[in-house]
């Protein structure tokens, strides 16, 4: 007889205070991130006043201001792995601080012990009649903290989807879970410009029938995959999933029948978008969910021919050097999987690692291409990694070429605004005759 869930499972829930009374002073704990963020559980945490030296680590989140609020320092600390917007203002003020680090090699740092978690916060979907919840839409590093961390808290939240891949829980793990039944933290799809328009289309035509693609979350993303509906026999294996995805696939260009990595199915860490991807992915057995060290390792990324990473950036220098995590000092993102798929696309039979950013930035005052990066601008993508980059401008593929052809290439699709004035300074720094 198949073992199942207590069929009372909801009577041994608490209050979310008494779950966070399980953390200690000096402990160190994980936060399920991105639309999965436990807020009901880290605002519980703030609100207790006999904490000392808690060390949060986490990725992006979603409602949580209250773990770095002024009043919370000496007792809970921030430590991002990826900044999102709720705590980019505390790192930056020092109330927070930040943890540079490829995507691929965070489970690892929780598995070794060189990253101690003591108590991981979770909001994970009601039990099945097996007695296991999943981790909803957010798998990435809270695989590696669930499975090595003595203590598991968490929101068991009804609409939580119900996905498949490498997402359970057991509930007889829980040392103490609330029940809730609240909506899940939505990342509606961005308003395009005619700028993020002019990119996606320009990125979507270096994209060819069997390609596997890899895409963020944002208006660019977004603006590629509403041109790809032509093509054909699509596979995706990602560490972010969104809205636009679903509509892709509806559509039948995405098939996964080419894929060497778990052909026939989506691959993905982590999920972010609205209820329409929310529902689309409850109980999908079409879309399997991994840690990011399996999703970001470069050697499985590579078997699948054609691969099409899409990623973004801040800044980039006439040498081919990518900022794509701070403006200047200030820290505005991290390193993410931007250099774990870079590089997956490049050893990809077929493979296309593409930048695309705006060729401006404050309202048309600045360029993104520069003769030099900030002071204190952090290089994520090395001028060896670069390959393809795209501006409303056009498209370059700086792959194999000399620093003179680097430059005039990235000068050719910048602001025609600022192309003058670059000339001038790759003559400057290079000697190059100006042409």
């Amino acid at each position: 007889m198949l073992q199942t869930a207590t069929p009372d499972w909801t009577r041994r829930a608490v209050s979310a205070a008494d779950v966070v009374a399980h953390v200690k002073s000096g402990m160190n704990l994980l936060l399920h991130g991105a639309c999965a963020t436990p807020a009901g559980l880290v605002d519980a945490l703030a609100a207790r006043k006999d904490l000392e030296n808690v060390r949060i680590y986490h990725l992006h989140t979603a409602g949580c201001g209250s773990m770095v609020a002024p009043e919370q320092q000496g007792r809970l600390l921030s430590i991002s792995l990826f900044v999102g917007p709720p705590v980019r203002a505390a790192v930056n003020d020092g109330r927070a601080d930040f943890v540079p680090v490829f995507l691929s090699d965070i489970p690892g740092l929780i598995t070794s012990g060189r990253i101690r978690i003591d108590a991981v916060l979770l909001q994970v979907s009601p039990p099945d009649r097996h007695g296991y919840c999943t981790l909803g839409t957010s798998v990435d590093v809270a695989r590696a903290a669930v499975d090595t961390a003595p203590i598991l808290l968490a929101e068991v939240n009804d609409r939580m989807p119900r996905t498949h891949g490498n997402t359970s829980v057991p509930l007889d793990k829980l040392a103490a879970y609330t029940h809730i039944s609240r909506p899940i933290f939505e990342a509606p799809p961005a308003e395009q410009t005619d700028v993020e328009r002019r990119i996606g289309e320009i990125v979507a035509d270096l994209i060819e029938d069997r390609s596997c693609l890899q895409l963020g979350i944002g208006a660019i993303p977004d603006a590629v995959l509403a041109r790809l509906g032509s093509k054909r026999d699509l596979g995706v294996h990602t560490e972010m999933f969104s809205d636009g995805l679903v509509d892709l696939f509806h559509t039948g260009a995405i098939t996964n029948r080419y894929k060497a990595v778990h052909p026939g199915r989506i691959v993905t860490s982590f999920a972010m978008g609205t209820r329409k991807l929310f529902d689309f992915i409850d109980d999908n057995p079409l879309v399997e969910f991994h840690g990011c060290d399996r999703t970001n390792d470069t050697a499985l990324i590579r078997k699948n021919d054609r691969v099409v990473a899409i990623n973004s950036a801040l800044q980039i220098d006439l040498t081919g050097q990518v900022c794509a995590d701070s403006i200047g000092h200030k820290i505005y993102s991290g390193i993410g999987g931007q250099m774990d798929f870079i590089r997956g696309a490049a050893l990809s039979r077929g493979g296309k690692p593409i930048l695309a950013l705006p060729s401006t930035a404050s309202d048309g005052k600045l360029s993104r291409i520069t003769h030099e990066l900030l002071p204190g601008a952090g290089v994520v993508t090395t001028r060896g990694h670069v390959h393809w980059v795209v501006t409303e401008y056009g498209a370059v593929n700086l792959h194999g070429r000399t620093l003179r052809e680097r430059g005039e290439a990235l000068i050719s699709i910048s602001h025609p605004d600022f192309r003058p004035e670059l000339k001038r300074q790759l003559h400057a720094i290079r000697h190059f005759p100006m042409s």
